[in-house]
């Protein structure tokens, strides 16, 4: 891919995506960046490793691997926080992350006082179904 033509997305992704090798040694399937207002969402697909999965599987363990990445992502964060701030020339004032265990997705969320609600759909909807990429509602 052409650098000149990647999107500010697009390099954000692939910064979390080089971020969560490094402090993990595993890479992620895939990375997806989505900005709302002053929301950036960062979602990590197959971003376990198969130990990671395996102990995962029960309830216990799944949330000992939550707590883990969680710590792991409070404890390591600082270089991606620089990263997106070099990007998109905004600092980041506060961020948090969360795994699915089914799937082994991580989600790294950086936000200002605002409810992120995320919902991983059972499978892909089409831009032509999702109708565009319009602003938000707003209430």
């Amino acid at each position: 891919m052409n650098q000149t033509n990647v999107t500010v997305a697009q390099q954000v992704a692939q910064a979390a995506s080089a971020f969560e090798k490094q402090r993990t040694g595993h890479v992620p399937k895939s990375a997806t960046a989505i900005l709302s207002d002053d929301t950036l969402v960062i979602t990590l697909r197959g971003a376990l490793s198969p130990a990671e999965k395996a102990l995962a599987a029960s309830p216990a363990g799944a949330a000992q691997m939550q707590e883990y990445h969680r710590q792991l992502f409070a404890n390591s964060s600082a270089a991606l926080r620089q990263e997106i701030n070099r990007i998109t020339g905004v600092e980041v004032r506060e961020a948090g992350a969360e795994i699915e265990t089914m799937t082994g997705g991580v989600m790294q969320v950086f936000a200002t006082g605002t409810v992120v609600q995320v919902f991983l759909l059972a499978r892909n909807v089409t831009a032509e179904a999702w109708g565009g990429s319009g602003p938000g509602v707003q209430s």
